[in-house]
């Protein structure tokens, strides 16, 4: 399946490429980019999961794309849309989520990425509704979840961390399509 590009004013939203995978180890194994996941990732690690990513592209044409500036940045992080692999009482569902590198947070990328991709989710996609979900801790990420719309739906203990993980414990966010 070909996989989409969105565009937008600043940003575009694309496939994978071969350069992408060290700017994004650059992310993934930055401790403070990574606090709030169970650890950072070892290059081979951060290449497995670009390669799940690519996957999910390849069988779905969408997932999450690599954010570029337009006339700029050729990587500012990851946004995007995925299928959930685990079983939790919301699920099946298809969450959003984010990883911006950090010499671009704090710029609005991630949420017009995200807004972007609820887009394409919604709209060309047809999903009836998307989830996202973190750490109480990681007031950022459940904040802009909030901007996006989103609704907290109470919390849930992420299936792949052991019960007495400190990451254990997670917010879950809901959005529900507006059909009219």
């Amino acid at each position: 399946m070909t996989p989409a590009t969105i565009e937008g004013p600043r940003l575009i939203l694309r496939p994978w490429r071969q350069e992408d995978l060290e700017p994004l180890f650059a992310i993934n194994g930055d401790p403070e980019s990574m606090r709030y996941f169970a650890s950072v990732m070892t290059r081979a690690e951060s290449d497995a999961w670009a390669a799940r990513l690519k996957a999910h592209f390849a069988e779905h044409g969408w997932g999450f794309w690599v954010v570029e500036e337009r006339g700029g940045a050729p990587f500012v992080g990851v946004v995007g849309l995925m299928n959930i692999p685990w079983t939790a009482r919301f699920t099946p569902a298809v969450e959003i989520g984010w990883r911006i590198a950090p010499a671009f947070r704090r710029r609005g990328h991630a949420e017009e990425a995200a807004r972007m991709a609820l887009g394409y989710g919604f709209g060309t996609l047809r999903l009836p509704e998307i989830v996202a979900f973190t750490v109480p801790a990681n007031a950022p990420s459940w904040r802009l979840m909030e901007r996006l719309g989103m609704t907290p739906d109470g919390s849930f203990g992420h299936p792949r961390l052991p019960a007495d993980h400190p990451l254990h414990e997670h917010v879950l966010y809901r959005l529900v399509a507006s059909r009219g």
